[in-house]
């Protein structure tokens, strides 16, 4: 019994993988790091800029920082979207995981529109969900909430790279407000203790479940080959450079924070 349920609850999870990747835009072509896929969202010129900044910064560490905004989510989560949009573009260098994803969703009346940070899995050390949540609050969000949008994403992301550096401090007094568990996350519990309390000893497969409730499964380790592979003391990422060269084959486990704007 205990075998069927695992093999039943892989598969739903694979099914549920496939059914969001097909909800991913296409890779873009020329590659670029910053998309503004509602055409409205960033001018031409913020787009440029911010395009210039994260492709010196990838150009200089390895890490790769992508901006990706849409109009839709098409009915999934901001977290298992970008998450997913994450693994299916490979942001980051696939020896180092070391990729993450800025989605921005514009869809929905103001206070509930999505924005979320995804983070591959060689930078969860380094940006963990509390540091990710923490740059959302103060950077993004209120950024976003006054229609400074290049700002909140300028702010955002220079944030990302301190941290990355292990260099980024919250404002003194942020005190993250305490999230309700996620109905995800009961379900995906009430799983694995479906699956594994039947006090069969198999020590087989399985999957792992993420701090956030994404599920993840064979095809990856929790670690993804290696660590972090930042560059050390900052600025080298603010230069010019030349274009982007395109996505590295990245992974992504479940590591990340979001919020509504």
């Amino acid at each position: 019994m205990k075998k069927f349920l695992s093999i039943f609850f892989l598969l739903l999870a694979f099914a549920s993988s496939a059914q969001v990747e097909k909800a991913i835009p296409p890779r873009p072509d020329p590659p670029k790091l910053v998309n503004d896929l509602t055409g409205n969202f960033l001018t031409p010129e913020q787009v440029t800029a911010l395009e210039r900044k994260l492709v010196a910064y990838d150009d200089s560490t390895s890490n790769q920082i992508s901006v990706v905004i849409v109009s839709d989510l098409k009915g999934y989560s901001a977290a298992d979207y970008a998450i997913a949009l994450g693994r299916a573009w490979g942001v980051g260098n696939k020896n180092f995981d070391n990729g993450i994803v800025v989605l921005i969703s514009t869809g929905g009346a103001a206070g509930n529109r999505d924005a979320f940070i995804a983070v591959g899995y060689g930078l969860e050390g380094v940006i963990p969900d509390l540091t990710a949540d923490a740059i959302l609050d103060n950077e993004l969000i209120p950024n976003f909430k006054a229609g400074n949008y290049y700002r909140g994403l300028d702010e955002a992301t220079d944030a990302l790279i301190k941290a990355a550096e292990g260099k980024y401090k919250a404002p003194a007094g942020y005190h993250k407000k305490g999230k309700g568990i996620s109905p995800l996350l009961v379900i995906v519990i009430v799983i694995v203790l479906i699956i594994f309390l039947g006090g069969i000893g198999g020590g087989g497969g399985g999957g792992y479940v993420s701090r956030r409730g994404y599920t993840g499964w064979p095809g990856g380790g929790w670690i993804g080959g290696g660590g972090w592979s930042g560059g050390g003391g900052g600025g080298g990422w603010s230069g010019g450079g030349g274009g982007f060269g395109g996505f590295g084959g990245g992974g992504f486990g479940g590591g990340g924070a979001g919020g509504k704007w």
